[in-house]
């Protein structure tokens, strides 16, 4: 028994870092090119980089449209080949933006974004639905934050230290990370199924069809749309930092440093994977949700703080970025992680997580497209800093409230469900004595 349970953590710690490695190397197709300012270049009179930007998000964000059918109702044994298929439409896209004629670098990042937004929820489907899936999910959310400062410092080393065009360089950073993504995701797909006593605490996650992700959206509307709020508002903050580092950083005064992308995510992909996993040891559902909430309550605060003392001249650039990074990461992976984790696990409904995150990652991506549109026409300055703090103040304030609101839902609809399941997994008591996923 020993033996078989050492065996089974090991598998689990490979799995851990397979996903985390799949999701990393992904980032390389999808982010070097925001390392570039693309100055001096228009398309149809407006400065490229935003509409580069705003292309890729269209065809991200028509991805998790998709993905809601497809990841929902992917069987394990396509997972693995899909992800490399995928990926590898987006490095062609990214070979043809480095070739074609201005006229068509837009439609090719738009091609490049479209099977990317996919990738997410197939590696997490390896994960989910077992004891340890918030420490797993953790792993996995990290790599999203390390991963995109890192390939935008390869990317920036790449121009400013080889020469290399910034058309040219977001092909090559995807070129130099391909062979150990084909070796990440072999990997991941050697991930054992869940055991017995995942299935008993966490349910099966079974193929959803298209009438039970209907029967669970209707049956959990209000709580569900609060929660959808609240992600919405977090993806539009975050993508914008992640999107606009260089920009936000030059108005922050700090220019000419490519490793300071790596530097600021590194560090908030470390402490946010901490602060989210820890509710791996909570074995109540429930618990674990209200637990969840209060900590991302916590993280919006440190937003609207870093928000609110920054132009005071009180915190330096970097000190600024990581406090924000970490504020606005800790409630957006706690979703990944825990918040519909848990929600799944409690709930009597055939569902999975797969499901739930990209419903949320579709209109999340749709608040940060509106965005994009909106400042396009209505701001015309060059400085992005300014709108960045405000967005950070209204996302802070109007998220606790949301979350607050959600928390006290669920507690009463999800409740009466765990009773009449019979289920002893969801008794505080017994939670509070668990000491071991």
């Amino acid at each position: 028994m020993k033996n078989e349970n050492d065996n089974s953590r090991r598998s689990l710690l490979v799995a851990a870092f397979a996903a985390f490695a799949t999701y990393f190397c992904m980032y390389a197709f999808r982010k070097p090119f925001t390392a570039g300012t693309f100055e001096g270049h228009e398309w149809l009179g407006n400065a490229l980089k935003p509409v580069l930007v705003t292309s890729q998000l269209f065809g991200y964000l028509l991805s998790k449209f998709i993905g809601i059918k497809v990841v929902s109702e992917m069987r394990r044994e396509h997972r693995a080949a899909t992800i490399v298929g995928l990926i590898a439409i987006a490095e062609l896209a990214l070979v043809g933006f480095a070739y074609a004629p201005m006229s068509l670098k837009v439609v090719l990042i738009f091609i490049n974004g479209l099977p990317l937004g996919m990738v997410f929820g197939l590696v997490l489907a390896f994960l989910e639905g077992r004891r340890q899936t918030e420490a797993l999910s953790a792993m996995l959310c990290a790599s999203f934050i390390v991963s995109s400062g890192v390939v935008k410092s390869v990317g920036r080393w790449l121009v400013d230290t080889h020469g290399v065009s910034e058309f040219h360089m977001p092909m090559i950073t995807g070129l130099i990370f391909f062979p150990p993504l084909l070796l990440a995701v072999w990997a991941l797909g050697r991930t054992p199924d869940p055991d017995a006593n995942d299935l008993s605490q966490r349910r099966e996650r079974p193929p959803m069809t298209r009438a039970e992700r209907n029967e669970f959206l209707r049956a959990y509307a209000p709580g569900l749309a609060l929660l959808l709020f609240v992600y919405i508002a977090l993806t539009v903050a975050r993508t914008l930092r992640d999107d606009f580092a260089v920009e936000i950083f030059r108005d922050l005064g700090v220019s000419g440093k490519p490793e300071v992308f790596a530097m600021t995510e590194t560090i908030v992909g470390i402490c946010v994977t901490a602060l989210v996993a820890v509710t791996i040891w909570i074995r109540s559902n429930l618990t674990a949700l209200r637990a969840t909430i209060l900590v991302m309550c916590v993280g919006l605060v440190v937003v609207a703080g870093s928000a609110v003392v920054q132009p005071t001249g009180s915190t330096g650039p970097l000190l600024f970025m990581v406090a924000c990074g970490i504020g606005l990461y800790v409630p957006y992976v706690a979703f990944h992680t825990s918040v519909f984790e848990r929600i799944v696990a409690a709930s009597t409904r055939p569902s999975n997580l797969g499901f739930l995150m990209y419903v949320a990652d579709a209109v999340g991506y749709v608040g940060y497209a509106v965005l994009m549109l909106v400042k396009s026409r209505l701001d015309a300055s060059s400085e992005i800093l300014p709108l960045f703090r405000q967005i950070l103040l209204i996302v802070a304030g109007t998220s606790v409230v949301a979350l607050l609101l959600a928390r006290v839902y669920f507690q009463r609809v999800l409740s009466p469900e765990v009773e009449a399941a019979g289920s002893t997994l969801d008794d505080d008591t017994s939670a509070s004595a668990s000491t071991s996923p």
